[in-house]
This record gives C-alpha cells, structure tokens and sequence, in this order.
C-alpha cells in the first residue's frame, strides 16, 4: 500500500476548562518539514509533539495547529476587585465629571484587573492530550491511505499501459529490421568499388546494434518491480521514482534506436503515460 503525503486530521482534548483543538495539514515534500503552532503552556511539551508527529507522519510538509478556547469564562478567570475599585477611584478624582459607570467600563479596560491563572498540567492531563493528538495522527493516516489508494489504482493502470505498448511494438520489429536493411542495402550497392562482402559485414553488426530486445526485456522487467512495489506494506515513494527513472531510461533508448514511424508514436504513447505518473509520484510518502 502507498501513501499519499497530502492529508488532514483534527481532534480535540478538554483540560482544565480549556478545549484544546489539534489541527494538522500535511502536503508534500522531499523531507519533513514541521511547523508547530501552540499556545504558551503547551511550550514544554513541544519536543515531545515534534517526535511523536514525526514518527507518524515520517515524511512532507506538516503544519499542527493547537489552538484553545475558554470553555467556562467565570471559572477560568481572576477578577481584581480591588485593582478595578482603585483605578475607578483614580478616574473620577481626575475627571469629576464623568459618572461611576462609565469610570468602571474604562477600569475593566485596565490591565491586570481581569487574569487568567497559570495552568499545570497533571501526568493524567498530559496523557489525555497526547491521545487526542494521537487520534489527530490517525485521521491524518486514513486520509493519505485513501489517497494513496486512489494513486495506487491510476499508477497501477498506467503501468499496465505501459507493458501492453511494449508488448505492441512486437506487430513491427520484423517491418522495422527489414526496412533498414533495404534502405542499407540500396546505399551500399550505390558505392563504386566498395567490399561488398566488409560492408554485408558492417550491416549486421549495425542491425545488432539497434536490436531493442534487451530494452523491452529491461523495460518489462522495471515495470514488474515497479508494480511489486507498489503492493508492498510500506509505502516508499523515493524507491518507486528511482524505479521510474529506470524505466523512462529503457523507454528513451527504445525511441532513439527503434527507426520506424509506427513504433516512435508507441514510445511517444509510453512517455506519455509515464510523465502523468511522474507528476504525482512526488506525493508519495
């Protein structure tokens, strides 16, 4: 099974009338590529959240949203009566002529009068956030697997496409040697007092040189691992582009030794259908 590096997963953990919302985002790339947001009191846990999202996700740029929102506003803050009754006094001796409401809307806007206490998390808290955290990976994973599934099923089928066209050139290999050697053939016999029997010699060891046996053989062999691949329970994206390097290679030399009109469409058919998977193979983890 592949994986795609593209995916999403959220979860949410109550902790000390706090909800704490996970978010994470991942996209493709050629390594990890972590970016942590979070709030001030989750600051000594982030080596712990890094490791435990990059053991997960291995691979890609991920982005982990941790944001927060007061669940009860009245338990969650520390109002100071006497800062705001102070600062209320403070500004009707310095304006007499504003009154005692608008003197305490303008001291609530005061700093300190309203705070929110500093948060300890217990070992029990800490354990219940990393299973929220870990729930969010394990969205994150289901979605690249049903991408990857997706990819899988197009590759799969692109790659079948591939094999059939190599088998196809097969209908013209007997054309295309025949139609060198004519064309060979009517050049020597146009060379006045040439060694007919040096230039016989030379044509045969030409028309072994441009043989694509063991390209097709090569090529249908690369195909076949590729495929082997793809069906492995890891997902290995960097392994499966070196495949198709190699195949993109076989496919190259085809074109350029194969001299016949029908079998280059062919190879052009095949590059074609190897470029579409070259686009999205870097999205595989």
């Amino acid at each position: 099974m592949i994986l795609s590096m593209t995916g999403y997963g959220q979860a949410e953990a109550i902790l000390q009338n706090k909800k704490y919302s996970i978010d994470i985002k991942t996209l493709n790339s050629k390594n990890l590529d972590l970016n942590i947001r979070l709030s001030a009191e989750l600051r000594s846990l982030e080596p712990e959240i890094r490791q435990a999202v990059a053991d997960k996700l291995k691979r890609g740029k991920i982005d982990v949203f941790i944001n927060n929102s007061i669940v009860n506003i009245l338990s969650a803050t520390e109002i100071n009566e006497n800062l705001i009754l102070a600062f209320v006094q403070k500004f009707k001796a310095m304006m007499p002529e504003i009154d005692e409401n608008t003197a305490f809307q303008q001291a609530m806007r005061m700093p300190d009068v309203i705070t929110s206490p500093d948060i300890e998390f217990s070992e029990v808290e800490i354990q219940k956030f990393f299973k929220a955290l870990e729930n969010a990976l394990e969205n994150v994973t289901t979605f690249r697997e049903k991408e990857g599934l997706e990819l899988q099923k197009d590759f799969k089928i692109r790659i079948e496409k591939i094999q059939k066209l190599n088998q196809k050139t097969e209908e013209f290999e007997g054309e295309r040697i025949q139609g060198i050697r004519e064309r060979m053939t009517t050049a020597i016999e146009k060379v006045e007092g040439a060694d007919h029997s040096r230039l016989e010699q030379e044509l045969i060891y030409y028309l072994e040189k441009l043989d694509v046996t063991e390209e097709k053989v090569r090529l249908a062999n690369h195909c076949n691992y590729f495929l082997e691949t793809l069906n492995l329970p890891e997902s290995n994206g960097k392994k499966l582009n070196f495949i198709l390097q190699e195949i993109g290679r076989e496919i190259n030399t085809l074109g350029s030794k194969s001299n016949h009109a029908k079998m280059q469409k062919i190879v052009v058919e095949m590059k074609d259908e190897l470029e579409k998977i070259k686009e999205q193979i870097l999205n595989i983890l």
